[in-house]
């Protein structure tokens, strides 16, 4: 049997240190993962845990020369049977919405045929507002699954929608859709 795969692309935010126990999480259940790294993530979270974590490279720069010889966003986009965005930052949302392919992360989602998953993360004024909830409803339109943020107190000190919810519940909403 098959194992699965989810290739896992990591937003740039406070949140994105989730993104490691969540690699864990899913690899106890069985589910590998290879990572695509912002390069607003590379501020919250390492190359080097994530390749600790996965056992795989950690892919981050579109022009990559070794990469993209094989034309590596292609080959990415495809290797898995699911694409989940954790975080999903607003500006990744409003490029998946919008068609913008202007990094690795998101000409990825461009060219994937596969299902996708995000569980956004960011501030309760950055999730409540029209744009951010304008994007998710086309990315909803489109078959995208979104996960509905956690309530609750924020690093920025507010309190609200916005938060990632934890590892576990992105896990499980995983596994729910490798089984679709």
């Amino acid at each position: 049997m098959k194992t699965p795969r989810i290739l896992l692309i990591i937003g740039g935010g406070i949140a994105a240190y989730k993104s490691l126990e969540l690699i864990r999480v899913l690899g106890r259940a069985g589910v590998g993962s290879r990572c695509i790294l912002t390069r607003a993530g590379h501020h919250f979270v390492t190359p080097m845990s994530i390749a600790a974590l996965s056992g795989e490279k950690v892919y981050d720069d579109l022009f990559s020369l070794t990469d993209e010889a094989e034309m590596g966003h292609i080959e990415l986009s495809r290797s898995a049977d699911l694409v989940v965005v954790c975080p999903a930052t607003a500006d990744l949302m409003a490029k998946a919405a919008h068609g913008l392919a202007d990094d690795l992360a998101s000409t990825t989602l461009m060219a994937t045929d596969k299902p996708v998953l995000m569980a956004p993360a960011m501030n309760v004024r950055m999730w409540l507002h029209p744009a951010t909830q304008a994007n998710l409803a086309t990315l909803r339109e489109r078959g995208v699954t979104v996960l509905d943020p956690d309530e609750g107190e924020m690093a920025c000190g507010e309190f609200g929608p916005g938060r990632l919810p934890e590892p576990e519940r992105i896990a499980k909403a995983v596994l729910e859709a490798l089984k679709a």
